[in-house]
């Protein structure tokens, strides 16, 4: 007997127990789980359309067997960790950012130069 997945289904499931939250307000954290979960299928677009170049590069035509059977090189594969790496680092910048002012702590915001150069021009 053949048992039918159902992919809506699986995605919307609920693990067992009650859900982890590691920052403060629950909202945030809702929206950034789905922002990392938009960003990771962005990321996975990304590479299967640099499959598709590549493909087209080499063979002058693609299929979506070939696709599915690609394999980067090592040097490719570098280069699509090098690519992930630095589009991680560009979503996760305003938080890099708050950990690296926690060792600078009196350093101005870009809200407090503002509103200074604000009050200068009055």
């Amino acid at each position: 007997m053949r048992m039918e997945i159902d992919p809506l289904k699986l995605a919307g499931a609920k693990p067992r127990g009650k859900r982890p939250f590691f920052m403060e307000d629950t909202d945030v954290e809702r929206v950034m789980a789905i922002t990392m979960a938009v960003a990771q299928e962005l990321a996975v677009m990304r590479e299967r359309l640099d499959t598709i170049e590549r493909l087209l590069e080499r063979d002058g035509t693609v299929t979506r067997e070939a696709i599915e059977s690609f394999v980067p090189s090592r040097a490719e594969a570098e280069e699509r960790g090098a690519w992930t790496q630095e589009y991680l680092a560009r979503i996760l910048r305003i938080y890099q950012q708050d950990i690296e002012s926690l060792s600078v702590p009196d350093e101005p915001t870009s809200e407090d130069i503002g509103h200074e150069l604000a009050q200068d021009n009055d």
